[in-house]
């Protein structure tokens, strides 16, 4: 049976939801991950903190490539991601939950990719879907039976950081159709994509974007936010946790078909 997976920072998910949890490491080809394993009834439900246990690794230092390819190696099917972002639409605000259906690539120096010519060939993967349908649906089907509110779909545009952006970035970004801004979700995305997970990310509002709002942005405003709100995160992962089919078959797990598919 596929497993189901959770990534974000600590404190994302609810330990009194899992029984048995224990920290593991893992090696990888692009190098070491570490994820907690635990059961949810006779399930096991890896959770992996992308920043690290003690949030010590900024988002463009991340090994994305590290953290995604471990999941695949512990047969991870369906991984469920949470991001902190800035808002540049002003129907999305502080304490929202965004589930996003597209991104826009501002990154500049990660690797983004498996098929680089070295550890495997070339391959040019389709992502007119970056996130999977059947995953995002039982999301919101999640936060329904909980009585939250999810905006079903909105731009994520990926910054490099580990600075936040400036209003004329934000105004650039706005023209260009984005709808929250953040720093973690590419390559995260697209690697999960490439290796045939199905992958889905619920982004949370932490604040406006810089220039939407007359207060200067703090890192302790998008913590308390965070803070206030990570019952929602928790309530959603238990029912999916509960409930969601891993093994149901998905255009996902056939992404890379056309060059062979995704082997370890």
């Amino acid at each position: 049976m596929g497993k189901l997976a959770f990534i974000g920072g600590t404190g994302v998910y609810d330990p009194h939801i899992l029984t048995d949890i224990r920290s593991e490491r893992i090696t990888t080809p692009y190098g070491e991950a570490a994820y907690e394993i635990g059961h949810y009834g006779s399930r096991d439900i890896i959770f992996l903190a992308r920043h690290g246990v003690h949030h010590t690794i900024p988002p463009h230092k991340i090994n994305y490539r590290a953290n995604i390819y471990a999941l695949k190696m512990l047969d991870v099917t369906a991984a469920v991601s949470t991001t902190a972002v800035g808002s540049l639409n002003p129907d999305f605000r502080p304490g929202d939950l965004v589930l996003i259906d597209q991104f826009i690539d501002m990154t500049k120096s990660r690797e983004g990719t498996f098929f680089d010519g070295v550890h495997r060939g070339v391959a040019h993967i389709d992502m007119t879907d970056p996130y999977c349908p059947s995953l995002r649906s039982a999301v919101v089907e999640a936060g329904r039976k909980q009585g939250i509110t999810v905006h079903d779909g909105g731009t994520y545009i990926c910054t490099e950081g580990p600075r936040f952006e400036t209003p004329a970035e934000i105004r650039a970004f706005r023209s260009w159709g984005a709808d929250v801004v953040g720093m973690t979700n590419v390559p995260e995305a697209q690697l999960a994509r490439e290796a045939e997970i199905c992958y889905s990310t619920i982004s949370m509002v932490t604040n406006f974007a810089a220039g939407m709002s007359s207060e200067p942005l703090t890192h302790s405003e998008v913590l308390e936010c965070m803070n206030r709100n990570i019952s929602h995160f928790q309530q959603i992962i238990s029912v999916l946790a509960s409930s969601y089919d891993t093994d149901r078959d998905c255009s996902c797990r056939h992404a890379a078909s056309e060059f062979g598919g995704f082997r370890l």
